[in-house]
């Protein structure tokens, strides 16, 4: 209430450090009753980033969004805003894990958030422990808890794995020891290995295009456009396996973003001017 007593005197809302899942209702009850934007970059700027990185790396191992088996450790905030966009963008077979495992519909103890979630992934209801969930996976993004991981579940994985371990300052596993596995492309949330997938890429320039088209609100849409803007500044030439995602303080970034954010606003009908 407070926050919307005031909100007429701001362009938008940046949320952070809420835990889920008070998150989800935080950010929800905002939207309802302000009329700017309201975004929660751990949940929406982490999603995009990971999303884009996901398209270049797609493109190194040469597979498909729509044919890739996908599995996230970590069912908070991240996890499931990384899961609804990858839904989005056509991703079929998404598997998500919390700490007592795979998430299925019906599941005891899933807070409402996973409880919706668990209703539109893992169409096989399929149980089991991370090591189970990785078989046969092409993607496996970490959200979660260091050293998680072993090189004996990569060693499972369908051909050419991806895996981003975003844990910090201590990864799902070690780039070197994922690497070692069969891992083929590697991305973390540290600058002192390549492929920083860092949620700073994403919410400068998402909010520089919402303030400047004085757009109601961020939907799927600018996200979708966010994450193919950040993914197009890494060139066909200049990508590879040790770089999928351009640098978080690369300057091309925030306006090349806000443009994309600013043309899909304008395209979806929440863009004022």
């Amino acid at each position: 209430r407070s926050i919307y007593l005031i909100s007429g005197s701001f362009g938008g809302i940046n949320l952070e450090d809420i835990a889920a899942p008070r998150c989800f209702e935080v950010e929800r009850k905002l939207k309802e009753i302000c009329d700017i934007p309201v975004f929660h970059d751990d949940q929406h700027g982490t999603a995009i980033v990971v999303t884009a990185a996901l398209l270049n790396a797609l493109k190194v191992v040469n597979k498909d969004l729509g044919k890739i088996k996908v599995v996230i450790n970590g069912a908070g905030s991240a996890g499931i805003a990384i899961g609804k966009l990858l839904l989005s963008l056509g991703v079929m077979n998404i598997i998500m894990l919390n700490r007592s495992g795979i998430i299925y519909e019906g599941m005891a103890d899933l807070n409402p958030a996973q409880a919706e979630m668990a209703k539109i992934i893992n169409h096989d209801n399929k149980k089991g422990t991370l090591a189970d969930a990785m078989r046969g996976a092409d993607v496996f993004i970490g959200v979660s808890a260091p050293n998680v991981v072993t090189p004996e579940m990569i060693k499972t994985m369908a051909d050419r794995p991806i895996i981003f371990a975003l844990a910090n300052p201590i990864p799902e596993i070690m780039p070197d020891a994922a690497k070692e596995a069969g891992a083929y492309v590697i991305g973390t949330g540290r600058s002192d290995f390549p492929n920083q997938i860092n949620n700073v890429l994403a919410f400068p320039g998402v909010f520089r295009g919402a303030l400047d088209c004085r757009a109601t609100t961020i939907n799927e849409e600018m996200k979708v456009a966010a994450s193919y803007a950040i993914a197009s500044l890494v060139t066909d030439e200049e990508l590879s396996p040790e770089y999928i995602i351009p640098d978080p303080l690369d300057k091309r970034v925030v306006p090349v973003v806000a443009q994309a954010v600013i043309d899909a606003a304008k395209k979806t009908g929440v863009a004022r001017i």
